[in-house]
């Protein structure tokens, strides 16, 4: 009776732990820098953003959430001279705020990978925004930061917007 007393509360104390690790409901925030490519790196040569995300744990391996946040590229001066003249452009600002889905996997401890998709409104003038896709790859350094790389694309009418981002998110 005894051993089946330890292995009963033995395998209850393990379906308790095995759930704690599901647990992985939280809140993030954190900030990532951007650096623009394609199309996007002809008028920015930098970007700041801010990043907010939901998670709930579904399983030991999926999160799913929401994600928004705001982007702002630093819009670039170029500078074309030829024939005794000189043209000099300047180029705005280009911001978004993403409103987005999210999934997240974890195949081990400590890393994981998934992607936001969604809409990206189009704050800077002209801009009317598109349709948002961020895959990201995330390595926690401690128990709650995150290191976030990730690619950033918005179809725009006409174009595309792309970046690649490197950040950290704080869990709460």
């Amino acid at each position: 009776m005894r051993k089946a007393t330890t292995t009963f509360f033995m395998c209850l104390l393990a379906i308790f732990c095995a759930e704690a690790q599901v647990d992985r409901d939280s809140f993030r925030a954190g900030f990532h820098a951007q650096l623009p490519i394609g199309d996007a790196g002809d008028v920015s040569s930098f970007g700041l953003g801010l990043d907010l995300a939901y998670h709930v744990g579904v399983n030991k391996l999926i999160d799913l959430g929401v994600a928004t946040g705001f982007t702002n590229a630093f819009g670039k001066t170029e500078t074309v001279s030829g024939g005794g003249i000189t043209i000099e452009a300047e180029f705005d600002n280009v911001q978004f705020l993403p409103i987005a889905a999210l999934v997240r996997l974890y195949p081990t401890k400590g890393v994981n990978f998934g992607a936001d998709v969604g809409y990206a409104v189009g704050i800077s003038s002209g801009n009317d925004g598109g349709l948002y896709y961020r895959p990201t790859l995330a390595f926690t350094i401690s128990g709650t930061t995150e290191l976030a790389l990730s690619y950033t694309g918005v179809e725009l009418d006409g174009g595309s917007w792309n970046t690649v981002n490197a950040g950290v998110l704080f869990l709460f």
